[in-house]
């Protein structure tokens, strides 16, 4: 039996990697999808544990950019914060990992996949939808969920064979990619406790208030402070490491989960917070009423449906389409002030700004219409509303 195990490194994977290298007649071979949360030294090291827990293979397949430009982008596009709290840091991720896992396991003619899921969260329904529909012969293994293991049964299987995994990384449960990291501990698992500070990825060293400035072009971030960078990963990073000094972006999310039950998670996602707040400052100045008022509704359903494994679903890209419409003006600067812990708008400069002195000031002087247009214009519209409280 060959198999794939999707592998991170963490403790549930690591008990996969070495489960299936014990067992007889089992050929493992393990992938780390990376979706912008890993340096190339984090990387080297995670390849160096999974051939440690004995893997035959190991492959690092980089798909940051693809995952930009076919998922962060309409998130912003969307100002998309699910429950208006979480931008889907990790669960946005998953479908695309899952595709790569895939499009890999039919390249090395393997015959089933693995995952490291428990049987009680999202990502085992993520990872299993897609590796479903895109290859429905290929047999789907999840050890954690089936053998109903505890992260300390877990640890011991490794120490009885020969692999020691620091306590310290079970404590929280991080998953780091280019839009957050989310941190998953005992804290989350009540209603009541927040997370430790300590918990959190970044921590503050920055407490001086700054001004920045966020560029964007038909809706894509351009440039930070006036600078140009290689690639829109390079900069949404040099925002997140610039922004997380002051721990911006910091919360705790509640929503429901795809099973059916509600679900806890703390998250840091300085960069995703900033642009979308600052983006959605922009769309403000230059969008019409409708364009806003048909944009929220079609992004929260985009939401919805990437946070439930839906990417594949055609509605998808008619949303996607939509979106990309309506940015053709959402071009100009915003300037935001950080302070520790927070952050806010200050203002923006666009040439499509509908804030226009010359055609009247809000609540000061009207230069467009006169009073009796004002007059006619309220008999008009009040007509329906009349005849409603007549009858």
């Amino acid at each position: 039996m060959k198999i794939l195990l999707a592998f991170s490194g963490g403790l549930d994977t690591s008990y996969c990697a070495k489960y299936y290298s014990l067992t007889n007649n089992c050929e493992v071979h393990s992938a780390i999808v990376n979706t912008g949360g890993f340096s190339p030294e984090e990387l080297k090291e995670i390849e160096k544990k999974a051939y440690k827990l004995g893997v035959k293979t190991h492959k690092t397949i980089d798909i940051t950019e693809e995952y930009y430009n076919k998922c962060i982008k309409y998130l912003v596009y969307g100002n998309i914060l699910r429950n208006n709290t979480y931008p889907l840091s990790v669960s946005s991720e998953r479908s695309f990992q899952a595709i790569a896992l895939v499009d890999y396991a039919k390249k090395i003619q393997a015959t089933t996949i693995a995952h490291g899921s428990t049987g009680a969260g999202n990502d085992q329904i993520r990872f299993e939808l897609m590796f479903k529909i895109l290859s429905p012969k290929i047999k789907i293994e999840a050890p954690i969920r089936e053998q109903k293991l505890s992260r300390e049964e877990e640890i011991l299987f490794l120490k009885n064979n020969g692999y020691i995994f620091d306590k310290k990384e079970t404590n929280y449960s991080i998953n780091k990619g280019l839009w957050g990291t989310s941190v998953g501990g005992v804290e989350t698992l009540t209603s009541n406790k927040g997370l430790r500070d300590e918990a959190y990825p970044s921590q503050i060293t920055e407490t001086k208030p700054k001004t920045i400035c966020l560029e964007f072009s038909e809706g894509e971030i351009l440039k930070f402070n006036n600078n140009s960078y290689k690639n829109k990963i390079e900069l949404i990073n040099a925002i997140e490491k610039y922004v997380s000094k002051y721990a911006i972006g910091r919360d705790i999310h509640v929503g429901d989960t795809i099973i059916g039950i509600k679900g806890r998670v703390g998250f840091e996602a300085a960069a995703a917070m900033v642009i979308i707040k600052a983006h959605h400052a922009l769309e403000k100045h230059v969008l019409t009423s409708k364009q806003m008022l048909y944009k929220d509704n079609l992004a929260n359903s985009y939401g919805i449906l990437l946070h439930e494994a839906q990417y594949l679903e055609p509605a998808m890209r008619d949303i996607e389409a939509f979106l990309q419409s309506s940015q053709k003006r959402v071009t100009g600067k915003v300037f935001l002030k950080l302070r520790p812990y927070s952050f806010i708008v200050e203002g923006i400069e666009s040439q499509y700004d509908m804030m226009d002195n010359k055609f009247a000031n809000y609540g000061e002087d009207n230069k467009a219409w006169t009073a009796q247009d004002v007059i006619g214009f309220t008999n008009i519209i009040s007509n329906q509303l009349k005849l409603y409280f007549q009858k």
